[in-house]
């Protein structure tokens, strides 16, 4: 499976430079506070699955969009560097990070991107869906070369339940199961040490695919998407103890996307514990 990535970089220098832009919930009528949720409720499961990590100096963000996760990691570690292909969204990230001495931003491509001393985590926040198998492998290996000795990677990918898609046109992404990235990490020489599913984007992801429903169903003059879209997200809000539940023991495959984070270790590396 290939990617064209010069289709990549030119979807993303057209989305909106907003949280709401690199995590696709813009054109939904959802409110501001859409993207603000979702990212706290990420940070959170971050935090969890991070609790542990023995080491500090350096992290990497690879496809860093505007920078939210780079100023969440700015808080962590000693040193950040932030690396992000799209000219617009790159112009962000510097304006976000610029008060942070010790982030150091690049605009360019993560593959080809060289850090500068041993990395402790390195953070993949939806990159790898933008890559071919190929890629994977080549980056993730780079990345395992990289690691310091107690390092980790964790990435945030958008996986589906059953098969791969492959998505081409305007917007080319590959959608893969936990199963094809599980394979993928293997073949890079990762151990999958823990997976989490982004309940967050989950719940979201409920609402996008319920206001296309309506989009495509509805003639636009009518679709009322602000009033639609805020409706959708405050019911899903208040539903979010028990729907996302109900909706995963279902036999309906909805909504079609789900995220996980994948916290991943070199095979060979040994856990240190105090």
């Amino acid at each position: 499976m290939q990617i064209d990535t010069a289709r990549v970089r030119h979807y993303f220098d057209r989305v909106s430079p907003s949280l709401m832009g690199p995590y696709m919930m813009d054109g939904f009528g959802f409110p501001q506070g859409a993207g603000k949720y979702r990212l706290k409720k990420e940070l959170a499961i971050a935090e969890s699955l991070l609790s542990g990590l023995e080491n500090n100096d350096l992290a990497l963000d690879l496809g860093s969009g505007v920078g939210h996760w780079t100023q969440w990691l700015a808080s962590r570690f000693r040193r950040v560097e932030s690396v992000e292909a799209s000219r617009s969204l790159y112009e962000q990230l510097e304006l976000r990070c610029q008060r942070h001495l010790n982030v150091h931003t690049y605009c360019g491509n993560a593959l080809s991107y060289q850090p500068s001393r041993k990395v402790d985590l390195a953070f993949l926040g939806g990159l790898l869906m933008y890559l071919s198998d190929d890629d994977n492998t080549k980056l993730l290996t780079h990345l395992r070369n990289n690691l310091s000795t107690t390092g980790v990677i964790l990435a945030r990918e958008s996986t589906v339940r059953s098969m791969t898609q492959h998505k081409q046109g305007d917007y080319s992404v590959i959608y893969r199961t936990i199963k094809h990235y599980e394979a993928l990490f293997a073949d890079a020489g990762l151990e999958l040490s823990q997976i989490q599913l982004n309940t967050a984007y989950e719940l979201l992801q409920i609402g996008c695919e319920t206001v296309k429903h309506w989009k495509s169903s509805v003639p636009q003059k009518w679709q009322m998407l602000p009033v639609v879209g805020g409706s959708v997200y405050w019911g899903l809000r208040a539903s979010s103890g028990w729907l996302p539940g109900l909706l995963r023991k279902s036999d309906r495959e909805f909504p079609v996307l789900q995220n996980h984070f994948f916290l991943l270790r070199p095979k060979t590396a040994r856990r240190i514990r105090p």
